[in-house]
Parts: C-alpha cells; structure tokens; sequence
C-alpha cells in the first residue's frame, strides 16, 4: 500500500511510543529474584513471564488509542483482526530465557507491515538502552553511544566471516546437519544473542544469522532493520520469510548466496 510521509511519521512515532512503554514494563521486572515463570510447551522449556504479559499489554492499549483500525499480531495475546491493511506485530520480549538470566541480549520487537512485508521495524534493548529502527527512509541505532546510520559490513567470504545462531541445535536434527554446514566454513561462531544477533548485522558488526523455527513476530522487525542496512533475510531455500520458519539473515548478497547454496545442499 501506498504510505504518504504523514502516515509514515504517525508509524514511527507509534512505534517508538510502543517501545517506550515496553521499557519500562520490562525492566521493572529485569534480574528481580522473585520473577517467575511458566512453559508454554511439553516437549521444551518455552517460558512466558509476568514481564511478557505487561509488556505486550501496555503496547496494545497504546495501539488501541493511537491505531484502533490496526490490526495486531502478538505473542502473548494472539491476534486482533483490523481493516486499514497494516498489522503491528509485536513480540513483548524475544529471548524471554535470556531475560529471566539477567543477559542483556533479549529485546523487544516492534514491526508494522502491510500485505506485501513488513514495513518497518524497532529491535529495541532496554537495558543496555540501545534502540536499532529501519524502514520508511530510516536505518538508525540510537544508544549510549549516540546516533549513527546502520550499515551492513562489505561483502567478504564465508571464510572471513562472524555467524551467530541462538541454540546450538538449531531446530531439527536435519536443521542442525545444514548448520553445520555453515559453521564449519565460517571463520568464527558464536551463540545465544536471540534477536540482538539481528541488530548486530544491522550495525555492521557480524554477517550472518542462520536460524529455524522462529515465528512471525520473532523475524518481522529485524527484516526491517536489517533490510533497511542493506543487508538480505529470506528462508532456506532464497523466498520471504516473514511468516517465520529456517531464517537466513546476511549482510551481503554474495555472502548470502555461498551460505545459502550449504544449506539447501
């Protein structure tokens, strides 16, 4: 859909109301001794905390203010249908286990798309107070440090290259074959970031992401961010990810394609 410069100010100045909001709600229960947690699943450890909740509430009841013919995409509170095309997907905290381990790499995800992909994006961490935005003519990281532009690094080999993931395994036994693939031709590998992983090839300090099993609003807002750098994110096989599933986030198109041509081998 077409978006005039108007309604692009009110998308940004929405989302940075949102992520706001979600500071406060998440740090008043960050590396409290008492914060508890319980599993959404059988089979894993997947936890949803009191701090997931508020922070998801809190943004809603802004977007019902603020953006009531919006549609909405939560983790924690599903989905509410909207007619104007656009639909905020919001996850309240992404990387809930690192955040109940007193890590500062959990973050909250902000995304606002129209039926063609997301639109733009907020990869925001409040304790650290670094916020990465892109999207609708802006790609920023605004921080302890000050403002800068997001950039993606120049193209390098896989050889020369920083790839992180978030679990060791990866997803599937298969998925985790694929990876590995990957990873033994990087020239470094680390784990366990979540979505400031993201926001890392964003600002120019790693190449690549390789995920799976992710969801729509663990991957919506870092495609924005990461887009917006001029970097690529799409699935394992080269198409949109925005529905989520096996991510592949470079900063380069080159870099893309040779990772890209390991996993689908």
């Amino acid at each position: 859909m077409r978006i005039s410069d108007h309604l692009a100010a009110e998308l940004v100045a929405t989302a940075h109301e949102l992520a706001d909001v979600a500071r406060v709600a998440t740090l008043s229960f960050f590396r409290s001794h008492d914060l508890a947690a319980e599993n959404k699943e059988t089979t894993r450890f997947d936890p949803v905390t009191a701090a997931d909740r508020l922070s998801e509430e809190r943004m809603r009841e802004i977007l019902a203010r603020r953006r009531p013919d919006d549609g909405i995409l939560g983790e924690e509170f599903g989905v509410q249908e909207g007619h104007s095309g656009l639909t905020w997907v919001l996850d309240p905290i992404d990387g809930t286990r690192s955040y109940m381990s007193g890590t500062p790499t959990w973050g909250v995800l902000i995304s606002v798309r129209d039926a063609e992909g997301p639109l733009y994006g907020i990869i925001d961490q409040p304790y650290i107070g670094e916020r990465f935005e892109g999207g609708l003519g802006r790609a920023e990281v605004n921080g302890p440090m000050g403002k800068a532009a997001l950039g993606v690094r120049p193209p390098r080999p896989l050889s020369q290259a920083t790839l992180f993931t978030t679990f060791p395994e990866v997803g599937t036994p298969d998925e985790g074959v694929a990876f590995r693939k990957v990873a033994a031709k990087a020239r470094l590998v680390r784990y366990g970031t979540d979505c400031y992983a993201y926001a890392l090839i964003a600002a120019g300090q790693i190449d690549l992401v390789i995920e799976a099993g992710l969801k729509a609003y663990d991957i919506q807002a870092p495609i924005a961010v990461i887009e917006a750098a001029g970097g690529v994110v799409t699935d394992w096989q080269g198409n949109p990810v925005w529905d989520g599933g096996q991510v592949l986030a470079a900063a380069s198109r080159e870099l893309h394609a040779e990772a890209l041509t390991l996993l689908k081998g």
